[in-house]
């Protein structure tokens, strides 16, 4: 199995006890490939870039930071994966401008990060506003009209994505996110897309009333990633897992030892990311080391 990290930590990235001019001057100087290169020292390999830092740090996908994440990748044997923007962005909304500025944050950032090629580029296909709407209390026939709605503009933003890319449609995971699960994966059939398991929103109840192996049996074929996060599973009271779905592994109700004994049977050799803190992250290595010695 191969184990990464994500890049987007906020402990790495906001610092404690800079204020004013030296707080603008961290943001200024802001270095995308120091941040990788220390999680390189704290023993990762395989480090998944968030898109969304260049909304803070705009310099963070300019030619010369690609450049030197290009080098680091060469000097450190690393190997990438990017998590495209989804703060902000809505690429399934009815409002087509606000659609269309969010395809392109999306383009924008696949275009200036393809030479380091990546190992696959994770979406969120729908957004903020899809999953406000996907958890209404709604009448269930105009809730489904409504969530098709937001499907279709899905569709198109990343038909839009792909063909401006010319990025192969299975270097693109769509992930289980806060949508019905049946609705994105449509999505991953339709344009012979991959697909991101996240174990901690599908745990959570975010992607419907989905058990999480059977979404794995079903998106196997098509696993281009997974986050792997643990999170109390919600059907055991029927509330959703909203701030317990990034949770270190042996903190929730994952079943990790069937988790990974399948995707050996299955030989899956793909990035499996734990979006968490580099000292999380270890401690969840930590309890799959000890879970293979029982």
């Amino acid at each position: 199995m191969r184990y990464g990290i994500m890049a987007m930590q906020m402990g790495l990235l906001i610092p404690s006890g800079k204020t004013g001019n030296d707080l603008l001057s961290y943001v200024m100087g802001f270095d995308h490939a120091a941040l990788v290169s220390q999680l390189a020292d704290d023993g990762f390999d395989l480090i998944e870039l968030g898109g969304d830092l260049g909304m803070f740090f705009p310099q963070t996908f300019f030619p010369p930071a690609i450049d030197a994440l290009q080098k680091l990748k060469k000097d450190r044997s690393l190997n990438y994966t990017v998590h495209l923007p989804l703060w902000s962005v809505e690429p399934s909304t009815p409002q087509t401008h606000v659609r269309e500025g969010s395809t392109r944050a999306v383009i924008e950032i696949i275009q200036a990060t393809m030479r380091l090629e990546p190992e696959c580029y994770v979406l969120h296909a729908t957004g903020s506003l899809a999953a406000e709407f996907s958890q209404m209390r709604l009448p269930d026939e105009g809730k489904g009209l409504i969530l098709r709605l937001f499907q279709s503009h899905a569709l198109q933003s990343l038909k839009s994505i792909l063909e401006e890319t010319d990025l192969p449609s299975h270097k693109l995971a769509i992930e289980t996110i806060e949508f019905p699960f049946e609705m994105t994966f449509e999505l991953a059939e339709a344009l012979d897309l991959s697909v991101c398991l996240d174990t901690g929103h599908v745990l959570a109840g975010f992607s419907g009333k989905v058990e999480l192996f059977d979404v794995l049996e079903k998106v196997l074929p098509r696993l281009g990633e997974i986050h792997l996060l643990d999170c109390p599973y919600y059907a055991k009271d029927g509330k959703l897992g909203y701030g317990k779905d990034h949770q270190p592994l042996g903190t929730g109700d994952l079943d990790v030892v069937r988790l990974l004994k399948r995707l050996e049977e299955a030989n899956y050799e793909g990035p499996i990311i734990f979006e968490l803190s580099s000292d999380e992250a270890k401690r969840s290595l930590e309890y799959i080391q000890s879970i293979k010695k029982n």
